[in-house]
């Protein structure tokens, strides 16, 4: 990594984990494999901030559980974003190995290896909202396209959300400021 440690991906420690990596090799993921309108990728950075921000819309939520819902993604920063079908292909060893990539993040940042279900499916719901919005107003879908892939929403959960396209050095900075923002509130 660029901090200096080394991840083993198939063992990973806590202290193997850093957030300026996280941050650093998210701000660079693309989502959508690229294929968004503007003149930036839509970083899986951007959409990690997006979905905390929609997370802690849909209720209050300790400020442990809105940092679970930043890093949601974060073993991305070394694995990649792939699509669900290509996932599957994959096959069941690509989710062992997030499992384990998840649990060694969650560790490192005081968090439980495996999120309480009913915290886990309200940063799932999270995560449809953001890629039903990500859908609409960047990769070209009709709102009625979004409603047959993310299902439908509810628009006063959307309400002011609007999808940015920025700088990796800008995003991973405010990735890691409110990494560090949770942080601290935990």
């Amino acid at each position: 990594m660029l901090s200096g440690r080394r991840l083993d991906l198939l063992d990973p420690t806590p202290m193997d984990i850093e957030i300026a990596d996280i941050a650093h090799g998210l701000a660079f993921v693309a989502r959508w494999n690229g294929q968004t309108r503007g003149d930036w990728p839509y970083s899986v950075a951007e959409h990690s901030l997006l979905v905390e921000e929609i997370f802690g819309r849909m209720g209050v939520h300790p400020a442990k559980w809105r940092l679970a819902a930043l890093l949601h993604d974060a073993p991305e920063y070394v694995i990649g974003d792939m699509i669900s079908p290509v996932k599957a292909a994959v096959g069941p060893g690509y989710g062992a190995l997030d499992e384990r990539l998840t649990g060694a993040v969650h560790l490192r940042f005081g968090l439980p290896v495996m999120l309480p279900a009913p915290v886990k499916k309200a940063i799932k719901a999270a995560d449809k909202i953001s890629a039903w919005l990500e859908a609409v107003q960047i990769a070209g879908f009709t709102p009625a396209e979004a409603d047959k892939f993310f299902g439908r929403q509810d628009m006063g959960r959307l309400e002011g959300l609007q999808i940015r396209l920025r700088p990796p050095a800008v995003v991973r900075a405010d990735f890691v400021a409110r990494h560090a923002a949770l942080l601290a509130a935990c």
